[in-house]
């Protein structure tokens, strides 16, 4: 194993080696129907530049092991941030605690995963000083753009992991994961009044797309076009009424207030509002919700998921129809249906489980345009901040960051303090209008459940919604 070998970051001769992890896999395994050992190196790094200075400059490195045995519904699991054969026969002893499996041993992953981002490290590629550069670079050229700019603050992050899958049924899988993100937040001030205004990208890949100036002073025009908007705007009316739904990010209303519903550890434990409805119409006609995790450099792909089984697109919802849901191995054994490579973990220190990838409503048929005509007394929500969801029955939450008043098929004022309620599965079915305008967000989201973090993507067209509960301000 060559030193520019990226597994050399998780066997060191003395300590680890490729068949002393196999080995030690297979002993530990041996009474167990499923499992795996995950070995995992991972180095990040972040820049905070606020008020014309570099505020916070961080980088740290971590590895470890997550050792896991599965035996019918039993799960154990032991980790430790020592990367030794030693170490892992420690944690080995965990297993031991599981009832013997009575089954059959689970088949391994299937081994036709694509190659969908570089093997590159956006960390060493370029400079330290370049990257303090680029932050000086975005806060003068926004301030250079409008004299109402009270403040500009800067963001950059990346991070750069190497994992290995090791299975006592010889089954070995290696994926190298880079992840980088951007992103400028702009306040401006006029006669007192101050508003905020946000734009972030990224993806699977190298520092090189957001260092191009084409980029990040695009990312500076629609975080200062966001708060120059707020500046004017008014507030927010309340009530039930017809909203438009921006395409893109505002798929995270999406992602969070349905899409969750849709793991397969939900519905197996039936405390999901789509448990036992396959088949059954769930959503309006023409609504297809999509979870891909196999498209090239997005921040929610992964060429394979973290038990090695490769992603996939994976249809949940087809022409309002409910078709699948998304599995780990351990759901998807119990339910009797296939791994579809959604099982995810936060990093070697905790277990997998059933999350969503690229998550996202395909296009419709309609104008955008046409839509937006269709609204006699509504908002139109181009984007979201915060929200709270409860992830089983999907009732939600949400505040918009830019959001518009409607009448008449006409934009209006910008709204402020608007907040969207409802939830997920009573809104599939009020939506009257999609449009042939899908698109990804730009690369900045992020995921939790179960106390887990992991990257991730949303989308959707431009979507028509016969009635939503507005919360707002105005008297």
């Amino acid at each position: 194993m060559s030193i520019t070998d990226p597994r050399s970051f998780l066997y060191q001769p003395g300590l680890l080696d490729p068949d002393g992890a196999m080995r030690v896999t297979r002993e530990a395994l041996k009474a167990c129907d499923d499992g795996e050992l995950y070995l995992q190196y991972s180095a990040s790094e972040s820049f905070g530049f606020d008020d014309g200075r570099l505020k916070m400059a961080d980088y740290s490195t971590a590895s470890g092991f997550g050792l896991r045995g599965v035996s019918g519904e039993m799960t154990g699991f032991s980790h430790a941030n020592d990367l030794s054969e030693g170490a892992i026969r420690r944690a080995a002893e965990t297993l031991q605690l599981l009832d013997p499996a009575k089954g059959q041993a689970a088949p391994p992953p299937r081994k036709n995963n694509r190659h969908l981002y570089t093997d590159g490290n956006p960390l060493d590629l370029v400079p330290f000083a370049k990257k303090v550069e680029l932050c000086q670079k975005i806060d003068a050229a926004a301030r250079a753009r409008d004299p109402r700019v009270a403040q500009v603050s800067v963001s950059l992050a990346g991070s750069w992991s190497v994992i290995e899958i090791v299975r006592a049924d010889g089954f070995v899988a290696t994926d190298i994961r880079p992840l980088v993100r951007l992103n400028v937040s702009i306040v401006t001030e006029e006669n007192g009044r101050r508003e905020t205004g946000t734009f972030g990208f990224g993806g699977r890949k190298l520092y090189d797309d957001l260092f191009e100036e084409a980029a990040w002073n695009r990312a500076i025009d629609e975080a200062l076009a966001q708060s120059l908007t707020n500046l004017r705007s008014v507030d927010a009316p309340a009530g039930e009424m017809t909203v438009l739904l921006g395409p893109g990010w505002p798929g995270v209303l999406l992602h969070e207030a349905v899409g969750h519903g849709l793991e397969g550890d939900f519905n197996r434990k039936g405390t999901s509002a789509f448990s036992g409805k396959i088949g059954q119409r769930v959503a309006a006609p023409g609504v297809t919700v999509v979870d891909d995790g196999g498209i090239a450099d997005r921040r929610g792909s992964l060429s394979i998921d973290d038990e090695g089984t490769p992603t996939q697109e994976n249809i949940l919802i087809e022409d309002g129809i409910l078709k699948g849901y998304m599995q780990d191995r351990l759901n998807a054994r119990l339910m009797g249906v296939a791994p579809t490579g959604n099982g995810r973990r936060q990093s070697y220190a905790h277990a997998p489980m059933p999350r969503m990838t690229n998550t996202f409503m395909k296009s419709g048929n309609d104008d955008p345009a046409e839509l937006l005509s269709r609204v006699k007394d509504g908002i139109f929500a181009k984007s979201f901040g915060g929200g709270q969801v409860d992830i089983v029955s999907g009732k939600f939450v949400f505040s918009c960051t830019e959001a518009y008043r409607v009448k008449n098929g006409k934009l209006g004022d910008p709204i402020k303090g608007a907040t969207l309620i409802g939830d997920g599965p009573t809104s599939l079915t009020k939506i009257i209008g999609l449009g042939n305008d899908m698109a990804l967000d730009e690369g900045i989201g992020v995921c939790g459940k179960g106390g887990q973090s992991v990257p991730a993507g949303v989308g959707q067209p431009t979507t028509l919604v016969s009635a939503l509960t507005v919360g707002g301000t105005a008297g």
